[in-house]
C-alpha cells in the first residue's frame, strides 16, 4: 500500500521533471534540441499527457516501429509538411537494431539540426542512455543532462510485484 506521503513524494518527482521538461521545450523554441527523457517504467504515455497539460506548445508524438533501421527516416515520414513545436520520440527500447539505429543517427546528427527545427524529446531507459553513451557519444553530447522521471522505490517494488 502506498502511503500519502509516498504518493506526495512521488507526485513532487514526476511535477519537477514535468517542469524541466516543459522549460526544456519553451527555451528551445524554433530551434534545433535534443533532450532526453528517462523513465524505465512504462508511465510515458501517462507523463505525455502531463506534459501536453503543462505546455501550450504543439507538441507531436512518433511511435518508432521495432524494425525501424534510422531514426531519421521515420520521424521525416511522421512529421509530414507541417512542423510542430516539438517532437516526442517513443519506442526506442522496442527497437530489434538499436544499435545500428544510434550509430546511424549519430552519423546524420547534422540532418537533424538542419531538418527540425524544434526540440526533439527521446523517451529513453537506462539501457539507451548507456548506448547513446558508447555508440554516439557525439550525438549525447548534444542533449543536456538527461530529465529522468524516476520512481521511488517503494513505488517500483510494488509495480513490479503485480507483473510478477
Amino acid at each position: 500500500m502506498i502511503s500519502l506521503i509516498n504518493y506526495q513524494e512521488s507526485t513532487t518527482n514526476y511535477t519537477a521533471a514535468i517542469t524541466r521538461l516543459t522549460r526544456a521545450i519553451m527555451m528551445a523554441e524554433g530551434e534545433f534540441s535534443l533532450v532526453l527523457a528517462s523513465c524505465n517504467v512504462k508511465r510515458e504515455q501517462q507523463i505525455v499527457s502531463w506534459l501536453e497539460e503543462f505546455s501550450s506548445a504543439d507538441i507531436r508524438e512518433v511511435v518508432i516501429p521495432p524494425d525501424a533501421k534510422t531514426l531519421y527516416t521515420p520521424l521525416i515520414k511522421a512529421i509530414g509538411t507541417t512542423l510542430p513545436e516539438a517532437l516526442i520520440v517513443r519506442g526506442l527500447e522496442s527497437v530489434v537494431e538499436i544499435n545500428q539505429l544510434i550509430i546511424s543517427t549519430n552519423l546524420m546528427r547534422d540532418e537533424f539540426r538542419k531538418q527540425f527545427p524544434f526540440p526533439v524529446v527521446l523517451w529513453v531507459n537506462d539501457e539507451i542512455v548507456r548506448k547513446l553513451v558508447w555508440l554516439a557519444p557525439d550525438l549525447k553530447d548534444w542533449a543536456g543532462s538527461t530529465i529522468r522521471f524516476d520512481v521511488p522505490n517503494h513505488e517500483f517494488i510494488e509495480q513490479t510485484a503485480l507483473f510478477t
